[in-house]
């Protein structure tokens, strides 16, 4: 079958028809209306010269018009590129300019985000090939006056929809969602996943996470942006399950939604899920919730089991990452404390295999032994958009992907997740590499060499940078933390920013290095 996503969702349009899909606020869309809905704006992207292949890159937050973009943009065959609505002017430039951006979708009046001041700060170049801006907008928004920003014309969203429907269908080897992940390079790669591995994967979650079972709600607190929203969106959808969202985590409207709908099920970050248990002075707040998926980013994962667990909320550990997508794995929600603390568990598809490889000897490791985790599964990455070295260095001479993971085989059909093996840091529930903040402090002109380094603070998980200056300058801590806070996103930003007079360094057989574990030692020093 080559059926794509335009089908895929066509189909359930006829099937469902008057169900509720997405509720965001007092608006909801059943499944007839999002089919027909990304029919027309697939005939309005049509029309501006949008193709097989084009990236249209959404800078936006958790709204149905996010889901209608999508799905029209999979029906013609284009892909759309995710935009956290955090980035700042480098970080959004760099991900237009890079991938290639024909389109860039965006909300001005989105909180009191100054997007079109943030786009006119995009470094000169980025934005060349960018040809429309296409304007969201809701009732009671103010209207925002727009810069030029080069030979891009604007076009609103409204005006889409008004138009002839288009009744692609898109095929299932195309391309259509590209995440920005990190890993030990400067500029984050662009994971790019096929129609193929969407449809599947979402196949595989929805009976893996019970999302198939009667009445069934979904509650979406994670951004669309990122796979760990996306994936459990586009589960929901497969399942037919009403999907609620929110543009912007609220705990107040979390919780009332969560009570309100009984949802059953649930997937959070360690914050948002202490913010919700922080809400209710209830002994158990959520009753109708069986579990939910968590994933700890700045608090150890047996604090949030045992703090969960006093108030009747079972928590289980999950596995993703963009190139597998989200929800690839997780615990049973019936398994005892210690094992649903554990990052990884079974995995969701009945076709995906997982091994670990000694990354010293490049032997296959048994169960109990930690090494590399490698995958075959039905939702790997097509490729690294535009990068072919590393998408051909991403997979075994066999075909199984290298996930940089460090983990180990159960011997009971689970895994378990046990770190990064690089210095990936976790920074506000995203992965950051070292090198692409340190590239940014290096841009100031009197910074020589930078390192940024993550530890744990009470506020969560916080970078602190090192740097040396060049000969003859001289700058104080303020101007560099305001140098940071003026391009990248406020979760990258350092808590400290040091100057030293050289960096702690090692000889080795390969050369000087920088001891970085030293420097993980002085910003402890330095926060705690």
């Amino acid at each position: 079958m080559q059926e794509g996503l335009g089908a895929w969702l066509d189909g359930h349009a006829r099937s469902r028809g008057d169900a509720p899909a997405v509720i965001a606020g007092g608006d909801t869309m059943n499944f007839a209306r999002l089919a027909a809905e990304s029919r027309r704006v697939a005939g309005g992207l049509a029309r501006l010269g949008i193709g097989r292949g084009d990236r249209v890159a959404f800078w936006l937050p958790n709204v149905p018009a996010y889901l209608t973009l999508f799905f029209a943009c999979a029906r013609l065959g284009a892909i759309a590129a995710a935009v956290n609505t955090r980035f700042k002017a480098h970080e959004v430039g760099d991900i237009v300019g890079r991938s290639g951006a024909k389109a860039l979708v965006l909300w001005p009046a989105f909180l009191d985000i100054p997007f079109l001041d943030i786009l006119a700060e995009v470094p000169r170049g980025a934005l060349d090939r960018l040809e429309t801006l296409i304007l969201y907008s809701e009732p009671g928004d103010k209207p925002k006056v727009l810069p030029p920003i080069g030979r891009a014309r604007t076009v609103a969203y409204a005006d889409l929809l008004r138009g002839a429907e288009l009744a692609g269908d898109g095929r299932r080897g195309d391309g259509v969602a590209m995440f920005t992940t990190s890993g030990t390079t400067k500029a984050p790669k662009f994971v790019l996943h096929a129609q193929s591995s969407v449809i599947d994967h979402a196949a595989d979650v929805a009976p893996g996470f019970t999302l198939d079972r009667p009445g069934a709600q979904v509650l979406q607190m994670l951004p669309l942006c990122g796979v760990f929203g996306f994936t459990g969106t586009m589960a929901a959808l497969q399942a037919g399950a009403p999907i609620h969202t929110l543009p912007v985590f609220d705990v107040e409207r979390a919780g009332r939604i969560l009570k309100e709908f009984r949802i059953g099920q649930a997937n959070a970050t360690d914050d948002m899920i202490r913010r919700l248990l922080d809400w209710s002075n209830e002994t158990v707040p959520f009753p109708d919730l069986r579990f939910m998926g968590f994933a700890a980013f700045n608090h150890t994962p047996a604090e949030m089991i045992a703090m969960a667990d006093k108030r009747g909320l079972a928590l289980v550990g999950l596995y993703g990452m963009s190139e597998v997508q989200a929800l690839f794995s997780r615990q049973s929600e019936t398994a005892p404390p210690a094992e649903r603390a554990k990052g990884g568990g079974t995995p969701v598809s009945p076709k995906a295999g997982v091994r670990v490889r000694d990354p010293e000897s490049g032997r296959l490791l048994p169960a109990g032994e930690a090494g590399e985790l490698e995958f075959k599964a039905p939702s790997l990455l097509k490729e690294y958009f535009g990068n072919p070295e590393a998408t051909r260095e991403a997979f075994t001479d066999d075909g199984w992907f290298r996930s940089g993971d460090l983990g180990q085989l159960e011997g009971d059909g689970r895994f378990q997740y046990l770190t990064r093996m690089g210095d990936v840091m976790r920074l506000g529930g995203f992965l950051v590499a070292p090198a692409e903040v340190e590239d940014f402090l290096q841009r100031h002109p009197a910074v020589e060499v930078a390192q940024v380094v993550a530890v744990p603070t009470a506020d969560g998980n916080r970078a602190v940078g090192f740097v040396t200056l060049k000969p003859g300058c001289a700058i104080d801590e303020a101007t560099l933390l305001a140098h940071a806070k003026s391009g990248i996103a406020g979760y990258k930003v350092p808590k400290r920013i040091v100057a030293l007079a050289e960096m702690p360094t090692t000889s080795g057989p390969n050369g000087v290095k920088i001891q970085r574990a030293r420097l993980r030692q002085m910003a402890v020093e330095l926060v705690g």
